[in-house]
């Protein structure tokens, strides 16, 4: 019988995170102060977060030790197991081989328990009583309400709307956990009534809860921001999906020569990606590594390189990124977690080396792709796990054209059972082809003000 799952032991739990900025050829540039349009060290990140995130934010070190603590939460999910995608490449008829590394064994489901439990923990070795944030999808929010409930911090999560009123089930997952959960745009912040004045049916977007949640953090002394995604400390802590799967590869006898991740702001592709890039900079190994973006939300593919704001008010550091501009509103795509305007800095800075690739997906083909996936796998994944899954049956299917046998590897990122009326959705014909038309980004890039980054 062929082994269909990859499998390591507790013991095998990585000891450290792997921070990619140490072997980066180019290093990302430094964050600007909006007002002065200065570079900001570690200390304007105080009101937001502790310490100890701030240090691994700005660290050089290539190695940072996982504390004990975490990696014991860890061992409840982790190691996930790599599967080899027996039933897909069968559906397929590819002489390509493929494997796909399952983060839905968490208990909120997703991969963000990777970073959500040792922000907490951070957290609370400074003493912090509440942490603030937002959720897309819900499965960030979810994961750090799961985090701050085994911590004991209060947790506050600013859901987009258009996801709070279309995954109830994410909701009640967080109430379970003891997290308040609020629609955004809210009437709770002086950002969420600026948009709500402009546009009182806004459907919301990341940007906008993050500045709500940054705002509420930002007021009071006990309390501390946590964000799912983007920022350095984040993809850190995820790079443990890609050190176990190197494991399992090597286990499996066997190494890709693709490797495809879902892409929002970052911290899922760098969570995978980023191990196998080590590879490809320090052995010399050549392996693709594919960022697998929405279509209606495409800044990689389609965006401009330049600083812009993390957040829709403008309350963070300016950042060096791909772009579609801070007031960017995506369309109302079920893939919540993917409908961010910018990217994280560190894939910005590989992009623009081109040490990495982009693809994006339309809304259609990314529920085609998904379907066929759990007819043929069993498991029902998320909507934004599904943009991957397009982007490996497009690279498997060009094997197939090709007649050449390559090993693909994914980011099975989370499972879909919280978001079935996406399904119902799909089959009920109500999913449309989206793509964003050069007009629409030229219009929203237009209005930014933020610096330009000379080529």
């Amino acid at each position: 019988m062929n082994t269909r799952k990859i499998l390591l032991e507790e013991s095998e739990i990585p000891e450290n995170w792997y921070n990619i900025i140490a072997d980066m050829p180019n290093k990302p540039l430094p964050p600007l102060h909006p007002g002065t349009l200065q570079p900001i060290g570690p200390d304007a990140l105080a009101p937001l977060f502790p310490e100890a995130l701030i240090k691994q934010e700005v660290t050089a070190d290539k190695w940072v030790a996982i504390p004990d603590e975490v990696r014991q939460m860890y061992s409840i999910w982790r190691p996930t197991p790599l599967y080899r995608a027996y039933g897909l490449e069968k559906a397929l008829d590819t002489p390509a081989k493929i494997y796909y590394k399952y983060e839905g064994v968490s208990p909120s489901g997703s991969h963000k328990p990777n970073t959500a439990i040792p922000q907490a923990y951070y957290n609370k070795q400074e003493g912090i009583k509440r942490i603030t944030t937002e959720t897309g999808a819900g499965q960030w929010g979810s994961a750090l309400s799961f985090a701050c409930q085994h911590f004991g911090i209060k947790c506050e999560v600013y859901m987009v709307k258009l996801s709070y009123q279309d995954k109830p089930y994410r909701k009640m997952m967080m109430n379970t956990w003891g997290a308040d959960v609020y629609p955004s745009p809210s009437d709770r912040t002086q950002a969420g009534r600026n948009i709500l004045a402009a546009n009182p049916d806004s459907p919301g977007s990341l940007g906008i809860a993050i500045s709500e949640a940054v705002e509420m953090a930002a007021t009071r002394d006990d309390t501390k921001y946590a964000l799912g995604s983007v920022l350095n400390h984040v993809k850190l802590h995820q790079t443990i999906i890609g050190l176990e799967a190197i494991k399992q590869m090597e286990k499996a006898g066997d190494m890709p020569d693709i490797v495809i991740a879902p892409f929002g702001g970052g911290s899922n592709f760098a969570g995978l990606a980023f191990p196998f890039l080590r590879l490809n900079m320090e052995e010399g190994k050549n392996i693709r590594c594919i960022a697998s973006e929405p279509a209606s939300c495409p800044k990689l593919t389609r965006g401009v390189f330049r600083y812009d704001f993390g957040d829709t008010a403008g309350m963070t550091p300016l950042l060096p990124m791909y772009t579609l501009g801070h007031d960017f509103i995506p369309a109302p795509i079920h893939a919540g977690g993917l409908r961010y305007h910018g990217a994280g800095v560190i894939v910005s800075q590989l992009l623009k080396d081109k040490l990495i690739e982009a693809k994006a997906h339309d809304n259609l083909e990314i529920f085609e792709a998904g379907v066929q996936f759990a007819r043929a796998e069993g498991i029902i994944p998320a909507p934004e796990a599904n943009h991957g899954i397009a982007t490996a049956i497009a690279e498997a299917k060009k094997c197939r054209e090709e007649g050449t046998s390559k090993t693909i590897l994914f980011n099975l990122c989370g499972h879909g059972n919280f978001d079935m009326k996406a399904y119902d959705d799909y089959f009920a014909g109500k999913i449309k082809q989206h793509e964003l038309t050069q007009a629409e980004i030229d219009t929203s890039i237009a209005r930014l003000n933020t610096p330009l980054i000379p080529a």
